[in-house]
């Protein structure tokens, strides 16, 4: 007899499952400031290490009846894999370039950006929730970007800004292409970087305590996409980005610990009014979302 979780069960693993994924995901700061690598290099060898993973991953979880659907990507699959990779390497180097804080605060905007492009460029319509928190974020970002003026960070911020932008697209991609297998469309990306470092840069010229710093970091990016796609399976989307949105605080609470980095002010006053956004969003969504399934349940008695 086959051996089932129940409805209440599988919630807390989703919980577990999206709340591990969280954790890994805010340790990208700490993996790339901890080594003395350059950007390209660290994408290369994360970029191995990462694909390697996932690439076991998705074969274990493929579809038996269809195996070649889990691996073909086509030109959408191709797409996602470029943008990416290119996301990925201006991640890394934005944090050689500025606070965790900033960057990690930054990225958080991603899904009011896209929301933003949607509307502008696709003339998706957008909810009035996601128009005023997007405002808000803006005016968050601009209060991090603009502490740094005449400093020597604003050029992370830049990437960070444009790394977001690409991340973006990225989400617009996802959502756009739902037949296109994304966790293998991530693996593959991340070994294109692996073969574009051996263009750019000397992955060989790192030392062992760097490799095996930039080998973890590639581990832990692996384990984060697997872990947040199989607890992603088993949460409503409100409630794994509710949860995924505690990535900034931690991500800037390790990089105080571990680094010693104590962000400006000004970065402080800034992404304490994008998480004040980004978790007002959030909880609003779950919310609607459970008074939803209460209504359904309460008409259906």
């Amino acid at each position: 007899m086959a051996f089932r979780l129940s409805s209440d069960t599988n919630h807390v693993l989703g919980i577990l499952l999206i709340a591990a994924s969280t954790i890994f995901f805010a340790l990208a700061g700490i993996f790339t400031k901890a080594t003395s690598a350059d950007p390209w290099t660290i994408a290369c060898w994360r970029g191995l290490f990462g694909a390697l993973a996932i690439g076991i991953y998705v074969y274990v979880r493929r579809d038996r009846m269809a195996p070649r659907s889990s691996f073909a990507l086509g030109w959408r699959g191709w797409a996602l894999a470029l943008v990416g990779g290119g996301s990925s390497v201006l991640f890394i180097v934005s944090f050689k370039y500025t606070y965790v804080a900033n960057v990690a605060v930054i990225y958080a905007t991603v899904p009011f950006m896209a929301a933003g492009i949607e509307w502008l460029v696709l003339r998706q319509p957008a909810r009035s929730q996601t128009v005023v928190t997007a405002v808000v974020c803006l005016l968050g970002v601009l209060v991090i970007v603009g502490g740094n003026l005449g400093g020597g960070h604003l050029f992370g911020d830049a990437l960070a800004l444009v790394m977001t932008f690409g991340c973006s697209i990225y989400l617009i991609m996802v959502r756009a292409y739902r037949e296109t297998p994304v966790v293998w469309a991530a693996a593959v990306g991340a070994f294109l970087l692996f073969v574009a470092g051996w263009v750019v840069t000397d992955p060989l010229a790192i030392s062992a305590c760097d490799f095996m710093i930039v080998a973890g970091f590639g581990l832990s990016f692996a384990a984060a996409s697997i872990l947040w796609t199989e607890g992603g399976r088993l949460l409503p989307a409100s409630e794994a980005g509710l949860l995924g949105a505690a990535e900034v605080p931690l991500a800037i609470l390790f990089g105080w610990l571990i680094l010693t980095e104590a962000p400006p002010l000004q970065s402080v006053i800034g992404g304490a009014i994008v998480l004040c956004a980004v978790f007002a969003h959030a909880g609003r969504d779950v919310l609607r979302q459970r008074n939803g399934v209460a209504m359904v349940e309460e008409s259906s008695r």
